[in-house]
């Protein structure tokens, strides 16, 4: 009998250090080649009314995506075009004094759950995450190339407009706290998980020398992108508006 009792405890404590190890296990995916997303640990989703025990599904059913529009904010194609040619044309401007770290990200959104984690609970399909907040499961679809992780380490969380971007385009005269807002947003169309690799291919580029690997996104991502540098009163250079432009033709009437 007491053999047999010490195999049980043996088993149960070899079960628990491999369920610790396999949430040690698991990275974040956050990092990128233009400060838009270097290593940072991951947490989960805001939510109100208290935390989700450890395991439950988050996020909407369907998930979010650049690709459906149905990104937080995203205007109509109509809508699009008009705030487009509101845009004001100007060179891009210097790097001088850029650094990420004038872009705080992740922030907090609360029970110990940060930005990322937020966004990969909204994009992904039946997301479940652990007792610190770490999305350790489910399924998300990169808008810009079209592929499919079942891990969150194979995302980046994408800046629409990159933080370099912003910062050559108006962001560098901004307040800490306004690059803050910007890096974290979560009302428009700022923030998207894609493919680790398609957003390092992306870098700070614009519009004009970058466009997502697949035409079909070409008119959410406009969109998406015209959104954001109307909202922050960005400029945009006359390549960038041209591309915009083309990227909008693509939505049809």
């Amino acid at each position: 009998m007491r053999r047999q009792q010490s195999r049980y405890i043996t088993a149960f404590i070899a079960a628990a250090l491999l369920a610790v190890t396999g949430c040690a296990g698991q990275g974040d995916g956050s990092s990128g080649p233009d400060g838009k997303g270097k290593p940072s640990r991951t947490a989960g989703p805001a939510r109100s009314g208290g935390a989700t025990p450890a395991g439950e599904p988050t996020g909407a059913p369907g998930g979010a995506s650049a690709g459906d529009g149905t990104l937080p904010g995203m205007p109509t194609a109509a809508q699009a075009r008009s705030r487009l040619a509101g845009l004001k044309v100007a060179p891009s401007g210097s790097m001088t004094g850029y650094s990420r770290d004038k872009f705080p990200h992740w922030a907090e959104q609360g029970d110990s759950c940060n930005t990322r984690e937020t966004v990969l609970a909204r994009d992904g399909k039946g997301v479940k995450r652990d007792a610190e907040c770490r999305a350790v499961s489910g399924t998300w679809v990169s808008a810009y190339d079209g592929k499919t992780f079942a891990k969150a380490s194979g995302l980046d969380i994408d800046h629409t407009v990159p933080l370099a971007n912003a910062w050559r385009s108006g962001a560098s005269g901004w307040t800490q706290e306004k690059r803050k807002a910007f890096a974290n947003d979560l009302t428009h169309p700022q923030l998207l998980s894609v493919s680790a690799v398609s957003n390092r291919s992306k870098g700070d580029q614009g519009p004009d020398a970058w466009q997502p690997p697949l035409r079909s996104d070409w008119c959410a991502y406009g969109r998406a992108w015209t959104s954001v540098k109307s909202t922050y009163g960005l400029t945009v250079t006359a390549a960038e508006k041209t591309m915009l432009g083309r990227m909008l033709d693509t939505c049809g009437s």
